[in-house]
C-alpha cells in the first residue's frame, strides 16, 4: 500500500499507487462518504483512473447495499487465458493469415454479427436459458432473448481483444477479454436507473448521483442481485466460446496437433459478490479488479504494445484479496487521438501482428499507464508466475 486517505465523517481510502489523478481521487472521496462502505474503507488499485461516478481499479465493500453504477454496465467483463503446448517456433514465420482467420471466425465490433443462426444454435444450458426468463426478460422484455444468443461469443468493441502471447518460457498462450455484450449493457443501465429514481424517491442527496444504491430489502434489491448474476454467467460463457473459436481458427494455420495444457482462469474485473472479509458477510464490488485470495490464479493484462502477467493471489486482506485488472489508461480515447498519429501506433506496436489503422489508435500502448510500474506497486498483492509478451492482437473495434 502506498497511501491511505483519512478525512473525518468518511472511511479510509487506501490506494497501491502514488499517482492519481485528482478526479479519480475525489471519487473515491464520495464514495468513502457512504453510511454502507465498509470500516476497512475503499481500496484503489494501482491502474485507478477516474470512471462514472466511481473509480475504475476500485474494490467497494458495502453492508446491506450495493451500487448498480459502481459495477456498472459490462456486467461480468473480464479475462481468459489458457496456456497450449505449442513452443514459439511452432507458429507461422507470419502471423497475418491468422489474424484475419479469428477476425473471420469472431465476430467484432460493437454490435457484434449475428454469432447463431437461430436462437436454439446458441450453445447455453437449460439454466442460462430458464434464468433470461427469469431474471431478465421480467425487466427487460422476452425481445431480447434473441440479441442475447446472436451476440454470444462475440467480442465487442473499444479495449476488449484477443491475443496470441509467448511467455518467458517459449511457450505460446491465447488470452482474450469481453464481457456480457449488449444485454449486459442494458442490464446495468436499467437497474442505474432504478437506483436513481430510489434515492429520489426517498429525498437522498448524494455527492455524486451515479452513486445511487440499492439496499437490501428494498423493491429492486433482489431482482439486481439474480440479473446480474446472470449477466456474470453469460460473460462466462461469452469468453469460452470465443476461446474454442480461437483454438479452432488456430488449428487451421498451426500444422503440429496441441491441447491446453494450463487454463489460468476465467476471471470478472466487473462484478459483484457476496464475500466474507473481518468475519462480515459483504457485499464486494470490483469495478475495475479481479480477486487475489491466496493461490486464487489471474490474468493482469498490459496495452498491446507492453506485457501481461499470470498471476497467484496473496489474499491481502487490507485490498478485500484483490488486486488490479490491467495496465489500467493514462488518457482519454479523445485526447489519445489528439495525441498521437499512426506512426506512433506503428511504432508502439512493432513486433505485434495487429491492426495498425485509425480505428485502433486510442488504443494505442501510449495511453495506458506502464505495466511494470502497475505490477511493481502490487507485489503485496500478488506474486507473478508467468510474465506473457503478445506477439498477435485482435482488438475489437
Amino acid at each position: 500500500m502506498k497511501q491511505v486517505i483519512r478525512e473525518e465523517g468518511a472511511r479510509p481510502v487506501k490506494i497501491w499507487t502514488d499517482e492519481i489523478e485528482d478526479q479519480a481521487l475525489q471519487q473515491a472521496k464520495n464514495l468513502a462518504r457512504l453510511p454502507f462502505i465498509h470500516h476497512n474503507g475503499v481500496a484503489l488499485m494501482p491502474d485507478v483512473h477516474a470512471g462514472i461516478g466511481s473509480t475504475v481499479g476500485s474494490v467497494i465493500a458495502t453492508e446491506k447495499a450495493v451500487i448498480p453504477a459502481a459495477v456498472g454496465v459490462d456486467i461480468g467483463c473480464g479475462m481468459n487465458a489458457v496456456r497450449l503446448s505449442l513452443k514459439a517456433s511452432d507458429l507461422p514465420d507470419s502471423l497475418t493469415n491468422l489474424r484475419h482467420q479469428i477476425e473471420h471466425d469472431v465476430p467484432l465490433g460493437a454490435g457484434g454479427a449475428h454469432r447463431y443462426a437461430t436462437t436454439d444454435d446458441a450453445p447455453v444450458s437449460r439454466e442460462l436459458r430458464l434464468g433470461f426468463h427469469n431474471h431478465i426478460a421480467p425487466h427487460l422484455g422476452t425481445d431480447l432473448y434473441k440479441k442475447a444468443w446472436e451476440q454470444l461469443g462475440t467480442l465487442g468493441s473499444g479495449n476488449h481483444f484477443i491475443e496470441i502471447c509467448i511467455d518467458e518460457n517459449d511457450d505460446v498462450w491465447i488470452m482474450l477479454h469481453s464481457g456480457s455484450r449488449g444485454i449486459g449493457n442494458l442490464t446495468g443501465r436499467h437497474f442505474i436507473e432504478k437506483a436513481k429514481r430510489e434515492m429520489e424517491r426517498w429525498h437522498i442527496h448524494l455527492p455524486d448521483h451515479d452513486l445511487a444504491y440499492l439496499p437490501e430489502g428494498s423493491e429492486h434489491f433482489d431482482d439486481y442481485i439474480q440479473a446480474v448474476s446472470w449477466a456474470q454467467n453469460y460473460a462466462f460463457k461469452n469468453r469460452e466460446i470465443m476461446m474454442d473459436a480461437v483454438i479452432a481458427a488456430m488449428q487451421r494455420h498451426i500444422e503440429k496437433a496441441f491441447v491446453i495444457t494450463q487454463e489460468a482462469i476465467n476471471c470478472h474485473h466487473n462484478y459483484v459478490e457476496r464475500e466474507n472479509h473481518f468475519g462480515q458477510n459483504l457485499w464486494i464490488t470490483r469495478k475495475g479488479a479481479i480477486r487475489a485470495r491466496q493461490g486464487d490464479l489471474g490474468i493482469i493484462p498490459g496495452s498491446m504494445g507492453q506485457r501481461s502477467y499470470i498471476v497467484c493471489g496473496k489474499g491481502h486482506h487490507p485490498a478485500y484479496c484483490s488486486c488490479s485488472h490491467g495496465a489500467g489508461r493514462v488518457m482519454s480515447r479523445t485526447e489519445a487521438r489528439k495525441r498521437f498519429t499512426l506512426d506512433d501506433l506503428k511504432a508502439q506496436t512493432s513486433g505485434v501482428e495487429c491492426r495498425k489503422d485509425d480505428a485502433i489508435l486510442d488504443e494505442i500502448p501510449g495511453a495506458y499507464k506502464d505495466i511494470d510500474k502497475v505490477m511493481e506497486n502490487q507485489k503485496d498483492l500478488v506474486d507473478v508466475l508467468h510474465v506473457l509478451k503478445q506477439v498477435m492482437c485482435v482488438k475489437g473495434a
